[in-house]
């Protein structure tokens, strides 16, 4: 206890002590003079203590001995102690032996319990209350600023404030001065013992002539104003709740009207994309696929990430509003048809259908174009050979020159039609691969088909023309074959060989210009081994060469030698050793360009197989990574490590590092898209897809975003509802218990363990807790029960927690569920209650009342929802405050 002298603050103290204590016993027609001395036998005390507190004590001895007085003060003393009063230091004998510090440290505790321990303002201390509550009355006011029970009044204006706020009249406020701290002072004690019946217990020269005046002073007095103004108090505690509650209803409402827009906008979003994604109409040239592949990366990398953060914060909004709700005993928040969460990811999964459709079918496009391309190209290439081949066949084949021919002319004819037929033969094959590629383009729907068909249609039908005319010819020549003579056979031997030799050079020369199209090393390396082969079978082909033209020249030995009239020619073939040896250079020169070819093919195809690695090795890394990460997020979700706050921090931490691994998601993407444009469809080193990485990835941030919102909503029902850390961990270890799958929601049946083991007893009352039970009580509690106990109090539960009726109960419907059992909350009554007491007891509120109470956005806010009241002691004007109260906790329509 703080040292008294005489003087100071000390008597002070004293004379407002005794004003206090006589504001009091005036009441039962008594007063003291001395405090110490008049409280000496105990009477006067007993009596101070039953005036204030309306209860009787213990009958007082009458006697004037010591020990009377002594046996006085005690049941005084015991009576403050019966009211939870810890008296430190003060006993009887030094009440009776007149002990001024004593006496006036007994005097400060029946203040302090009778007077102001009972304030209480936003659930804070006695003393902060009461210094809340000035601080609120006097926040209007210029000059005043209330920060302590000691300087802050010493220029009266505080005391001027409180008097002005609820009786205006009484004071004319604009007229006082800050530097006239006496006038003000006496101003405030003088109004205040005429009109509000409160003594002057404070001297205005003690005050002002103080560096610090007496805080417990101080506090007495204004605690006589704070008693004085309780019925304007009480008005004003109805208000607050009142705005607390209209407060929570704004702004859920608002909660709601961003939910519907939010998702308003997904939705449409999703509605103008699908038709995109489901728009398969092929284009003619693969230019224009690519382009609509990279429109699609576009989408993919730039239009789709930030819908999949808005349908992330569009759940985690719904989630949050639902919990507000629920901590604040509002009904459930029901979207407008067809914007629920689950319509959204119904959307949703129609997008991402669609998406893999697209991205397939463009691959498949592309694919398709590709192989057109290389069929268009190889055809062209064969059908411009036939025809080079086939230009004036016909001609020659309609001739009549057997007829004026002689004997070894015909048979010259003769012998060469017969090689004709066998060049004919030979290109057979062509015609019928020419047939067969354009086939081919038709059922790959090759844009250019028309040209295609007219093209081979063409080539067919000179064909069988030819067929038809050589056909005739040989008939012609047959006919006069009787009348020719045997033709030279060197002649004839030499366009026998020389004719399927031409075919031989002019296949190669096909071959060696033949376009082609691989996709592995394996394939490439086929070719090249293959034109190995080839290139073998050359110096064979040179020495058959070599004798064709060994035969032209004994020929021309032989004209030279008889002087045999051939004109120059050979009458049995067209294909001349000039020919030949022109082929044959053009061949030696096609094969050295097929080896650059097939080596540039293999170079590109090792690059292929480089970017392949590289894809895969980052993908074997980002996909077990994210897995993990998804699993580690699990664990800490159901782990007891620290407050939730500690939980929140590590999960935000998580997110941190989550999102700082998104350059390598991005480096992935770019590796992909090379893939992509270098036109490579399979990776045997991973069975990691760019798709598989990117739907991992976003739930991996779906996840972390969900479930660090889940911990934020146990944090706002913990502190909605004054749960403790100690409580909050007890839930978590009886969920984790029960919850053995780590799923994170328990089943019924597990969901019943868990009440029972938390002591909640589903078979009688609802509301009784029976304290913590060990696994054999909780067995010997179910075979009691016969496992069929409180089925009907347990379904009414389950409709709780599972209200959409899944068969799992989440934690979050858990801790509301429990928080609800243990935690008192607003209720419509209150509600009612506070309004009722703002209308001044009666059964409706009017315009005027309600906006002299409320701040403005509020009391418009209740003006515009408030039915008129049709009760029998109606007004005009009069609003029904009872069904709007009812209509706020979901009992009514508003």
């Amino acid at each position: 206890m703080e040292n008294m002298e005489g003087g100071g603050r000390w008597g002070s103290r004293k004379e407002t002590f005794t004003a206090w204590c006589n504001s009091h016993l005036r009441k039962a027609g008594t007063q003291i003079e001395n405090i110490e001395e008049d409280f000496r036998d105990g009477l006067k005390l007993m009596l101070l203590l039953e005036v204030i507190s309306g209860e009787r004590l213990a009958k007082p001895e009458r006697g004037k001995m010591r020990v009377h007085k002594i046996s006085n003060v005690n049941k005084a003393l015991d009576f403050i102690a019966s009211k939870g009063v810890k008296l430190v230091s003060i006993g009887a004998e030094e009440i009776v032996d007149g002990n001024v510090k004593m006496t006036l440290g007994m005097i400060w505790t029946i203040i302090l319990r009778f007077a102001i321990q009972d304030i209480s303002v936003e659930e804070t201390s006695a003393k902060e209350g009461l210094l809340l509550w000035c601080q609120r009355k006097t926040a209007p006011y210029k000059n005043v600023n209330i920060q302590n029970f000691h300087i802050s009044w010493k220029d009266g204006l505080g005391f001027c404030a409180l008097i002005h706020r609820h009786r205006p009249e009484l004071i004319d406020y604009g007229k006082l001065r800050k530097d006239d701290p006496l006038t003000n002072l006496n101003t405030a004690f003088d109004v205040a013992e005429k009109y509000l019946d409160i003594p002057k217990m404070l001297d205005a020269e003690d005050i002002v002539g103080t560096a610090r005046p007496d805080e417990k002073a101080i506090m007495t007095y204004v605690s006589s104003f704070y008693h004085a103004f309780s019925g304007a108090q009480k008005a004003e505690t109805a208000a607050n709740r009142i705005c607390k509650v209209l407060a929570v209803n704004q702004e859920n409402e608002q909660l709601m009207e961003d939910y519907e827009k939010l998702a308003s906008d997904l939705l449409e979003w999703i509605r103008r994309t699908i038709p995109w994604l489901e728009n398969r109409a092929p284009e003619n040239t693969m230019h224009a696929m690519q382009q609509k592949l990279e429109d699609f990366r576009d989408y993919r990398r730039l239009h789709k990430p930030p819908k999949v953060q808005e349908k992330c914060q569009l759940e985690i909004n719904f989630n949050t509003l639902q919990t507000k709700l629920r901590l604040s005993n509002r009904p459930a928040f029901m979207p407008s048809e067809g914007r629920m969460v689950s319509d959204i990811n119904n959307a949703w999964g129609c997008l991402e259908q669609a998406e893999k459709g697209y991205e397939e079918w463009l691959l498949n496009e592309i694919r398709r174009l590709e192989r057109l391309d290389h069929l268009a190209e190889k055809f062209r290439q064969k059908a411009s050979i036939h025809e080079a081949w086939t230009d004036g066949k016909e001609a020659m084949l309609r001739q009549k020159d057997y007829e004026t021919a002689t004997l070894s002319e015909i048979k010259a004819l003769l012998k060469k039609h017969e090689a004709f037929e066998s060049d004919l033969a030979a290109h057979q094959d062509r015609v019928e691969q020419i047939a067969a590629i354009a086939q081919e383009l038709n059922e790959l729907d090759y844009y250019d088909s028309p040209s295609v068909n007219a093209r081979c249609q063409k080539i067919c039908d000179q064909w069988d023309n030819l067929g038809a005319l050589t056909q005739k010819r040989r008939e012609a020549l047959e006919r006069t074959e009787k009348l020719l003579e045997t033709i030279d056979q060197l002649y004839l031997e030499y366009a026998k060989r020389a004719a399927p030799f031409n075919n031989w050079m002019e296949g190669a020369m096909e071959d060696l210009q033949d376009t082609f199209i691989v996709h592995t090393i394996e394939e490439i390396q086929g070719l090249t081994t293959a034109h190995e082969q080839f290139k073998a079978t050359l110096p064979d082909a040179d020495k058959e060469r070599l004798a064709i033209l060994g035969i032209h020249n004994e020929v021309s030995k032989i004209v030279q030698t008889y002087h045999v009239n051939m004109a120059g020619t050979n009458p049995y073939t067209t294909i001349t050793p000039q020919e030949i040896n022109g082929k044959w250079d053009h061949v030696r020169q096609l094969v050295p360009r097929r080896d650059q070819a097939l080596t540039e093919e293999h170079a590109r195809q090792q690059h292929n197989e480089r970017l392949r690695k590289q894809f895969a090795a980052q993908a074997n890394v980002i996909g077990p990574w994210i897995q993990t990460k998804m699993e580690e997020i699990g664990r800490i979700s159901i782990e007891m490590h620290g407050t939730l706050e500690d939980q929140l921090n590590h999960l935000r931490q998580y997110e941190k590092s989550i999102v700082n691994y998104k350059p390598k998601i991005d480096q992935l993407e770019g590796d992909h898209q090379l893939i992509q444009e270098a036109l490579i469809f399979d990776n045997k080193h991973t069975n990691y897809t760019m798709e598989h990485i990117r739907v991992g990835w976003e739930q991996l941030l779906t996840t972390i975003a969900r479930t660090i919102n889940e911990v934020e909503n146990q944090i706002l029902t913990r502190d909605a509802k004054g749960i403790s850390q100690e409580q909050m961990n007890e839930f978590r270890a009886s969920f984790n218990h029960f919850d053995r799958d780590h799923s994170g929601t328990l089943g019924p049946e597990e969901f019943k363990a868990c009440l029972i083991s938390l002591g909640y007893d589903i078979g009688n009352d609802p509301q009784k807790k029976t304290g913590m039970m060990d696994t054999d009580d909780f067995r010997a509690c179910l075979i009691s029960m016969g496992y069929n106990m409180g089925e009907a109090e347990f379904a009414r539960i389950m409709s709780i927690v599972d209200p959409n009726r899944l068969g799992v109960v989440t934690f979050q419907a858990f801790i509301d569920f429990m928080s609800r059992e243990t935690a008192d909350t607003d209720t419509a009554d209150q509600v009612m209650a506070s309004f009722k007491i703002l209308a001044g007891d009666k059964n409706y509120i009017t315009v005027d009342e309600l906006r002299r109470e409320l701040p403005p956005d509020q009391a418009e806010y209740c003006i515009a929802r408030m039915a008129p009241y049709a009760g029998p002691d109606s007004v005009p004007g009069a609003l029904d405050y009872m069904s709007f109260s009812t209509a706020l906790y979901g009992e009514s329509d508003l």
